[in-house]
Order: C-alpha cells, then structure tokens, then sequence
C-alpha cells in the first residue's frame, strides 16, 4: 500500500516574486495546495495606504493574475490556493478574485480570514489596559499612537483549517503567519489536533523552509553557487508531508536549480532566532531537533521535529510613521575614486550644517569600497576605478530633508572632479515607515471565517 502524501507547493515568497511562478507549479506536475506568500513587516503600512485612498484597495493585486492563471486547476483538478494576499483587506481580495473567476465562467468557494487587524480596535485595546510594548526598547506604543499606520496580529494555522473544513478552494487571509500557510493544509488532511506539538512543528518546520520560495531551490544560495544549474528556470519548492510528520522537500522535475542539505539547511537558518525555540500561535518548534538527510536528487528529507505548547500571546506587527528621508548617489571615477567621494561627502556636509538644516541622522556609504563591511573592508578601497558616493538623511522636518535633495547635484560641477554618474535625478523626500513589534494575550483576537 503507497503511503499517503500531501503535496504544498510554493509559488510566492513574497509581494514581487515571479509571476510564472503560481502556473508553473500547478502545471510541471501533481500537487495538493498552492501556497502563496505576499506579506512583510512593511508590506502591511504601503496596502494600508493603499486603502486609506481608496476603499477597495488594501490586497496583493498580483494575487489577482495568480489567480487567474491558476484557475483551471483549482476548479478541473482540485488544487487549492492558500494566501496571505488579502492585507489589510480580504473582503476586497476575495471580490477581486470572484470577479476574475465569473469573467471565466467558473464557480469559486472562497474562504475569507479576518480578525488580525487591530487598527481600528486600538484604543479600545489600550484603554483596556494592553499596553503592546515595543519587544526590544519596552516603550508603550501611546507613545506613537497618533502616528500608528498598520497594526495586525500574526494569526495561525487554526481559521485556514476552519475555510478548508468548510470547503474552500481558496482561502483567503490578512496577516497569517508565513509558516502557517503550509501547515494548515497538512493539518486539516492528517486531522492533527491542538496538543499533536511535535506533528504541528514539522508542519511549522516544513512551512519555514518553502516559505520563501526558490530561495530553499537554489536560488540566493551561498553555497557552490557559480555551479547550480539553470536558475533562468528555477523550480519552486514543494513539501510532500506524510502523516508522521516527516516531510520531503523537493521540486518539478526538469526545472532549474538544486534542491540539497545545504540549500535546505540556508533557509532553516533564515530569520530562525532562538533555534529551541521558534514561537508561532499553534506551536513552539525546536529547531535543534531537525533531523536532514538526502533523500535521492533533488529530495531532501526532514525528520524528527519536537514541539512544544504555544504561549497565551501573539505577535503583533505595528507600523507608524517616522518622519522623512531622502537618498542621493554620486559615481566618482579613476584615478582617486575614493579620495574624491570621500572630499564630496565633507563638503555636502558642511554645506548642510552653514545651512541650519536639522537633521536627526546622516548617512555615507561609499559603494564599492565599505558599504557592505564597512571597517572590515580595510583600505581596499583605496585603489577602487570607481565608487558610488550614497548619502541618506533621516529628519521629522520634511523642508530640511527637501533642501538636502537639492544639495547634491550641485556637487557635479562645484566638488571634486570625474563625477560619472548623477543616476536617477534629484531625489525624492519619502515618508519613513517604522517597525514596531509588540505582544497582546491570544483571548483579545477573534478571527473570523467567511464563505463567499
């Protein structure tokens, strides 16, 4: 008898990753649940935004040609679509999505996850006594409350589960977390309850490491990179999950890229804090009981998992505005690249300060020579043909951070000599978003499951 397997295949690791993606893994071979991951921390403040103009914005729009270009095999073969794509607005999502589908002439049962954003709750919130301190500084967040953008709760595996129940063949959520999107599909076909934590954090596991798309298939990978074949044509990941909670990572045959220990074992150390434990709503999973093995070309198996009960909290991802800034770019050429960048960098400097602009930071990096590593870089740069000479600026008074822009073209016929390149213009004043990360007890976020 051929063991049960469930396929989860990814084919977004974020808002901006390949188009192609989404169909390519629906149609290279045989899978379950397509899992689509759209959202970061800042993510959440520009679909904010979004919506603030316009009420029916607020989503992935990219979401919206996924969809259409995966439609078939939902509605012909049974493929159902996870993903985090709805924002800070499902509803309009799910619409979105409904009307894509009635153009085709298909039937959707689309399952819409809400309850994660806590903007409009937040006073209530606070006065109730959460004080959703910042997790590093311990600062109230009243502290920046008339600023506050985007607030959201990391949801888990729990309503996706309730969507599919229902029958969904879409669900549809706001902030989930990015893990939760892979073990919820598996958990609802193995049937692993609330206390099952070891199941529950190879799910977790198994989610962390496809969660970012090709980046655990080759690409973004440090080790042997010159020699992974045909990343023009990379293969997504996918989790064949048994019922244990072993898994196996692997991808379509005939697709670009390499899916081995080492390319699995990058991804598990991506944003991985402490390894005993990494907290999500359903289960803490202990990384250091991660058992990786080869399990044939392009197979990678993982066994083993520990888990323990999750806490009474959750995360919260708030994001407020934090005053302005503005970057520009200088490319000084040979000889002396880096002596004249340097001189260019004091000069604007000066000029700043004779100005009485105020400024809470200002920023140089010399490109080329230490912007990536800074004094381990050493004077190697001293020699460099060329260096890119990049200033930023950070002030809560936008007109100091306006007049900075129009200090550095100037520097091109008034400064040192050989500037080849002004790339892209004056630059442009931009609203600075922060992060702020708090926690708030799990009984205070109601999640909801509507069916459309």
């Amino acid at each position: 008898m051929t063991e049960r397997v469930v396929r989860v295949a990814s084919g977004q690791g974020f808002w901006g990753d390949s188009l192609d993606a989404p169909r390519q893994q629906v149609e290279n071979g045989p899978v379950d649940y397509l899992m689509l991951d759209y959202l970061a921390e800042v993510t959440m403040s520009i679909l904010q935004k979004q919506k603030e103009r316009d009420p029916t914005m607020g989503y992935a729009r990219d979401f919206v040609g996924a969809m259409d270009s995966v439609l078939d095999a939902v509605t012909d073969r049974g493929v159902r679509v996870i993903a985090n794509a709805g924002g800070v607005n499902p509803p309009a999502c799910a619409t979105a999505i409904q009307v894509v589908a009635k153009k085709r002439g298909k039937s959707l049962r689309i399952g819409v996850v809400t309850g994660d954003d806590l903007l409009p709750r937040l006073g209530e919130l606070v006065e109730q006594g959460h004080a959703l301190a910042h997790m590093e500084t311990g600062e109230p967040l009243e502290s920046v409350r008339d600023r506050v953008l985007s607030a959201n709760a990391y949801i888990g595996s729990k309503p996706i589960v309730e969507a599919l129940t229902r029958g969904a063949q879409v669900v549809i959520t706001g902030r989930s977390t990015d893990t939760a999107l892979t073990m919820a599909p598996i958990r609802f076909e193995y049937g692993w309850s609330d206390t099952d934590y070891d199941r529950l954090a190879a799910g977790i596991v198994a989610g962390h490491i496809i969660e970012c798309g090709a980046q655990c298939s080759g690409g973004n990978c440090l080790y042997d990179w010159r020699n992974i074949p045909d990343l023009g044509n990379v293969g997504y990941p996918i989790a064949d999950a048994y019922e244990d909670g072993s898994f196996v990572i692997t991808k379509h045959p005939g697709t670009g890229g390499r899916v081995s220990v080492h390319t699995v074992s990058e991804q598990l150390v991506y944003e991985m804090g402490d390894p005993h434990a990494y907290i999500t709503p359903d289960v803490i999973a202990d990384f250091t009981t991660i058992h990786i093995e080869d399990a044939g070309p392009d197979r990678v198996r993982v066994y083993g998992i520990k888990g323990t009960a999750p806490t009474d909290k959750l995360k919260v991802s708030i994001a407020y505005r934090a005053g302005f800034k503005a970057v520009g770019t200088l490319v000084y050429s040979w000889p002396d690249a880096l002596e004249k960048a340097q001189l260019a960098d004091r000069i604007l400097r000066e000029r700043l300060q004779r100005l009485g602009l105020r400024f809470d930071e200002i920023l140089t990096e010399f490109v080329g020579v230490s912007a990536t590593h800074g004094r381990l870089a050493g004077d190697s740069g001293a020699n460099a043909p060329e260096v890119q000479l990049r200033v930023g600026v950070r002030s809560d008074d936008r007109a100091s951070v306006e007049r900075f822009t129009r200090e550095i073209a100037p520097l091109v016929l008034n400064g040192p000599p050989s500037v080849t390149g002004f790339a892209g213009g004056r630059p442009k004043v931009e609203e600075i978003v922060a992060y702020w990360p708090a926690l708030i007890d799990k009984a205070v976020v109601q999640t909801h499951v509507e069916m459309v």
